[in-house]
């Protein structure tokens, strides 16, 4: 069948006729939203960030408010403690202080001493002699003598000899002198001291002689009760 309409490829005829007369199409109809509603919208759009906003802010403030104070009560336990570690250090070292006063101060004149099988004490010194003992068996210093009085008692199980050449004398810079012995030694009354072996539980008093330089300053004398003992120290100032 054919078209009466050329234009029409179908076998219905168009009511338009060409394509090109047909109507246009009618746009859709375009229905606004209202302005109020738009606002209303929005405003609650706002507020519901601004709310979630602050929720955030205040759980971040929250949290970096008590690692703040965490970190200050760190640092303020960390000075306490320090502060107790100093004052725990100050008391200790008035402990140290106090417990080196409470040191017995080193032996001096007149306390009993003991080395080996011997006490000693040390009951006098004198300075300053250039000479000592009389007529031949008189002996002058090199420098000056000096004599320390010691009582010397055996307090060991045996027989002991006490040698006064095992003694010295010390002075304020560290020197040490030896007794001097012989002729010197010999002329000094009432001495005990020259290799008199002394038994248990006996004593006897000496006086050990020192040639030492005029210009010595002496701080104590070591006393052994044989030449290879350990000694021990009287302070004599």
């Amino acid at each position: 069948m054919h078209s009466n309409n050329p234009g029409h490829p179908g076998p219905y005829p168009n009511p338009y006729g060409h394509p090109a007369q047909r109507p246009p199409r009618e746009p859709m109809p375009y229905h606004p939203q209202p302005a109020g509603k738009r606002r209303r919208g929005g405003c609650l759009t706002a507020a519901l960030t601004g709310v979630a906003v602050l929720l955030v802010l205040g759980i971040v403030g929250t949290l970096f408010g008590d690692g703040s104070g965490g970190g200050d009560g760190t640092a303020a336990g960390r000075t306490g403690s320090a502060a107790a570690g100093e004052s725990g250090r100050r008391s200790s070292g008035g402990g140290d202080d106090a417990g080196e006063r409470r040191k017995p101060a080193q032996p001096g004149i007149g306390d009993v001493v003991r080395d080996g099988k011997f006490a000693f004490k040390v009951t006098k010194v004198r300075k300053g002699l250039s000479q000592v003992g009389e007529g031949f068996t008189a002996s002058t210093a090199q420098g000056q003598y000096v004599l320390v009085y010691v009582t010397v008692k055996n307090i060991g199980d045996e027989a002991q000899i006490f040698d006064d050449s095992s003694q010295r004398l010390i002075d304020a810079k560290g020197r040490r002198f030896d007794a001097s012995s012989g002729t010197a030694a010999v002329s000094l009354k009432d001495s005990n001291a020259f290799l008199n072996q002394i038994n248990p539980g006996n004593s006897v008093k000496g006086i050990l002689l020192f040639d030492v330089p005029k210009d010595a300053v002496l701080t104590a004398i070591e006393l052994h009760d044989s030449p290879f003992s350990g000694g021990v120290t009287v302070a004599l100032r």
